[in-house]
């Protein structure tokens, strides 16, 4: 568990440092001559035909990526849920109540803290969710950068509400952003369902048949009005932590995954999701509701939920901090906690889709702004060495 720990940490660190160039690469091109060229990219036509018209799926770029390729980010999202559930981290109430408590924490404020900012706009308020994610790339790779200066049982509690954020983040999607429901369609992922279970039930150890009901599953998911993306969750629930001989299909889908995930897919996201023009951009700009509460829900409201979640449970519940870590290097990591990028970009895309451009860079620039803030100021607490004794 310690080695699969590492390695999950060491990649997910390493591919922080990819998602921020991607990001960085987004934003310079948006706001340079190549940009007619970079819209030109994300909304570049890609089409799929199944038995000629029985089933077309025509789609830009940009929805290409956000519905299938984050599918497969969700299915590895799934795979670390269900390995740390099962046999790791969150394997038992007293592992997984610190980073539990405080993960609730960081969810609940940062959506107050949003929609305080927001009363009154109906259109607005759908963006409650976006504040409450944590991105676990960036976040790990800021504290690998550190280096010693952070006690490595951080590094697992920052893993631990990331994981535990990313199931919440699972919930808010499939309960608040969905469309019109097509029952057929979900009675069609549904049966899907079952045959994983089924395939589960027979202790099939071969990923190959899980992938492609997995994917018959993400279709139907598709035309239900539910997230596509779920289906990659749905899928991974059904991975085998352990075959008959004693290996792990799960462990070895995760590790497979992982570098494409950390290398191609996050990579993709980001630019494709992270550009956006700074032409006219000003400081009231930055002040409007959507904007302002994103960036005070990623900055503020994660650092007083987290902290002051995890506080309350040492103070009152018999908790202790993760071990040789100081106060001020565990509100350094609950500050890092609001560095939201990846899981907030996505979920304000869905909060706004259909909206218009104007939500789109508003949602961007509250995200953008309040992860760099946030990763900033949980660097600047972390810099500093404890003092001895």
């Amino acid at each position: 568990m310690i080695s699969s720990l590492r390695r999950f940490i060491a990649s997910e660190s390493t591919g922080g440092v990819v998602l921020a160039l991607a990001a960085a690469v987004a934003l310079i091109v948006s706001n340079s001559s190549l940009a007619p060229l970079y819209r030109q990219f994300v909304e570049l036509h890609g089409e799929v035909r199944v038995g000629g018209d029985w089933l077309v799926l025509s789609k830009p770029l940009l929805v290409w990526v956000n519905d299938l390729w984050m599918a497969v980010f969700f299915f590895l999202v799934g795979l670390e849920i269900k390995r740390e559930v099962l046999d790791g981290e969150l394997a038992s109430l007293r592992q997984a109540a610190l980073p539990a408590v405080a993960a609730a924490g960081g969810m609940i404020v940062p959506a107050l803290i949003y929609v305080a900012l927001n009363q009154g706009d109906a259109i607005a308020l759908r963006g409650w969710a976006i504040p409450t994610a944590t991105d676990i790339a960036f976040a790990l790779g800021i504290l690998m950068l550190l280096g010693p200066r952070v006690p490595p049982s951080l590094k697992v509690f920052l893993t631990a509400v990331a994981i535990i954020d990313d199931l919440g983040a699972i919930v808010v999607i499939a309960a608040f952003y969905t469309e019109q429901l097509s029952l057929p369609m979900l009675l069609a992922a549904g049966g899907g369902a079952l045959v994983l279970a089924a395939l589960n039930r027979a202790r099939v150890a071969a990923i190959g048949p899980y992938v492609i009901v997995g994917l018959v599953i993400w279709v139907c998911v598709l035309k239900s009005g539910i997230h596509a993306t779920l289906a990659g969750v749905v899928t991974a629930m059904a991975i085998p932590l352990r075959d008959p001989v004693g290996g792990s299909p799960l462990e070895t889908a995760e590790h497979a995954l992982h570098p494409w995930v950390a290398f191609a897919v996050l990579p993709m996201f980001a630019f494709a999701n992270a550009g956006v023009a700074l032409q006219g951009v000003s400081l009231t700009t930055l002040a409007q509701g959507i904007p302002l509460g994103i960036a005070l829900g990623l900055v503020l409201g994660k650092a007083v939920g987290v902290f002051g979640a995890a506080m309350l449970l040492v103070t009152f519940g018999g908790a202790q901090l993760p071990a040789g870590a100081s106060r001020r290097q565990f509100l350094g990591v609950c500050v890092l906690c609001g560095i939201g990028f990846t899981m907030s970009l996505f979920i304000g895309g869905l909060a706004f889709d259909g909206q218009g451009a104007t939500y789109e860079t508003q949602v961007k620039l509250g995200v953008l702004g309040g992860s760099l803030v946030a990763g900033l100021l949980g660097t600047a607490l972390l810099w500093r060495r404890p003092t001895p004794g």
